[in-house]
């Protein structure tokens, strides 16, 4: 087998990295438009598994209530337009008199991997942004609202796209205000530092790639042991256990696809099938076949 590509060094500016694409690219996102209009009385939100909501309160005043114990604040009171994001399954309830004309459109989110995608598993249990606090979502927002309000052509695929455009933008403004939307150790947060973004994304970029944990600190332009300080710091592993994740997410993605062992074994810069199989192994438990034929339940 022909060894892994080296890695290209990081020299782009700080404003240069794309911290997002590349994650996105292997793990996707995909909205689902439910629901447009006005909502009375009490609605529940069941949480089901592998499924994120995204709901958009467009006027009006609301009182959001989640379960005890749920990791989500008991009583949230909505004033103003809010995006409110339930990236894992949880249980919450809208309650709102009917005079109170609240308006609304919602949307699941089918995360690739679901608790799983690296993205869910950094987010906080629930977000709920002030519309104004997003510089550039109105023009999103309008678009939105306007397919919504009456039946077109193309409207749900278009809905649903520009769904995925208020989950990208609200990403992107957790990365540039990590500590005012809760974001926690993971790799929001290590995207979020301006030096770790860039040995982050070229992993993200290069998975299969010989790295090494110079070979980061450089791409992150830092010493050896401030890279790795920092690294555990912000996104709490080491630089080489989030690695082996990653591929193994990666692999784990491949094999669900259909791709053979050996082949995935090449694409993540592995000397061999065998030394594949061990490093998946040692992560997940099991060896690639043993999982994939136990891999009953698409969000296992």
């Amino acid at each position: 087998m022909a060894a892994p590509s080296t890695p290209l060094s990081a020299t782009a500016s700080d404003s240069g990295v794309d911290r997002l694409s590349a994650l996105l690219e292997r793990f996707r996102v995909r909205a689902h438009l439910f629901h447009a209009g006005p909502l009375c009385g009490v609605t529940h939100f069941a949480a089901q598994p592998g499924r994120a909501f995204l709901h958009v309160l467009r006027r009006g005043d609301m009182e959001v209530t989640h379960r005890p114990q749920s990791g989500a604040p008991r009583t949230l009171r909505l004033t103003e337009p809010t995006l409110l994001f339930y990236p894992r399954p949880l249980d919450h309830d809208f309650h709102n008199a009917p005079v109170d004309g609240s308006d609304f459109v919602c949307a699941t989110l089918d995360f690739d991997g679901g608790v799983r995608h690296p993205l869910v598993q950094a987010l906080p249990s629930v977000l709920a942004l002030p519309v104004r606090q997003v510089q550039g979502i109105e023009q999103t927002l309008q678009l939105l609202f306007a397919e919504t309000e009456r039946v077109r052509c193309g409207q749900r695929l278009l809905a649903d796209r520009l769904f995925e455009v208020l989950l990208l933008q609200m990403l992107r403004w957790l990365l540039d205000h990590p500590a005012e939307g809760g974001v926690q150790a993971g790799v929001l947060a290590g995207l979020s530092h301006p030096k770790l973004a860039r040995a982050l994304t070229a992993l993200h970029e290069q998975p299969g790639a010989a790295w090494s944990l110079d070979a980061l600190a450089r791409a992150a332009g830092m010493s050896r042991s401030a890279f790795a300080a920092e690294f555990k710091a912000a996104v709490g592993t080491s630089p080489g256990d989030y690695l082996l994740r990653w591929r193994v997410a990666i692999a784990q993605a491949q094999l669900r696809g259909g791709a053979a062992v050996k082949s995935v074994s090449d694409s993540l810069g592995y000397a061999s099938p065998a030394a594949f199989s061990r490093a998946f192994t040692q992560v997940v438990g099991a060896s690639p076949r043993a999982w994939l034929q136990g891999d009953r339940d698409p969000m296992h």
